[in-house]
Parts: C-alpha cells; sequence; structure tokens
C-alpha cells in the first residue's frame, strides 16, 4: 500500500484552490482554479495536497454530508526558515491563527487556516538532541 495524497474536500473551490496556489505558494499538477479536483505540490518532497469539490464527490458517491464545522484536518508543512516564510505569507494576505513560537525544544510552529479552516501548520525543525541526552 502506498499513500499517493491527502485529498480535502471543499465546498468553495475556487477560494481554496487560490489560497494553496497563490497563498502558499504550492505548485498545481495542471492549473483547474474552477475544479472539481486539483493536485499541488510544495517546492521539495513528494508530498502532495489535493482538493476535490464536495459536491463531485456527493454525485460520484451519491452522498455526501454536509460540509462539518470547525476544523477538520491539519496540514504540516516544514519550512527552512520560519520566520522569513511568515513574513512573506503575511504579505501574501496570509493572517495567522498564532504567529512562530516554540512548540517544545525541537521545533518551531506558526498556524494559518485555509478558507475553509483547515489548520496549516508550518514547522522550523530544530537542531535534534543528541540520542543519549
Amino acid at each position: 500500500m502506498e499513500l499517493t495524497q491527502i485529498r480535502l474536500l471543499v465546498s468553495d473551490f475556487p477560494s481554496v484552490y487560490r489560497f494553496y496556489r497563490d497563498t502558499l505558494g504550492l505548485k498545481p499538477q495542471f492549473e483547474a482554479e474552477t475544479g472539481p479536483y486539483a493536485k499541488l505540490t510544495p517546492d521539495t518532497g513528494h508530498a502532495a495536497i489535493a482538493l476535490q469539490a464536495r459536491t463531485h464527490l456527493a454525485d460520484v458517491l451519491e452522498r455526501l454530508e454536509a460540509a462539518p464545522a470547525g476544523h477538520r484536518a491539519l496540514i504540516a508543512l516544514r519550512v527552512d526558515d520560519l520566520d522569513a516564510t511568515h513574513a512573506e505569507l503575511t504579505s501574501r494576505g496570509a493572517e495567522f491563527l498564532r504567529d512562530p513560537s516554540p512548540m517544545g525544544d525541537r521545533m518551531r510552529v506558526a498556524y494559518l487556516a485555509d478558507p475553509e479552516g483547515n489548520l496549516i501548520e508550518l514547522q522550523e525543525w530544530l537542531e535534534l538532541r543528541d540520542r543519549g541526552q
């Protein structure tokens, strides 16, 4: 078994697509601003975030519950320089729920949400402790 992607079911496809493409700067596999499906990847790595219109999947499954309330997913993205990424995304219009701050002694994190409330955790990994400690 191989994980190929994490897919978010979204109600406002164009808005969420533009957020991941324009605000976060992920690269679309192909342009699909109106949906019903898109796959976007960061500059490095093989992981992908896919978006699918809730109405499209509802048609496929012939049923789908109404959009759930509150946060439904958390996507963790590692960055080399959290402060620089925070500044760049803020300049693109991102509004952070939590600015960069330590999480334990192994990483720093910042949080924002996409237009449908899915959480995004930006992680800057700090130097790991020696295994002997």
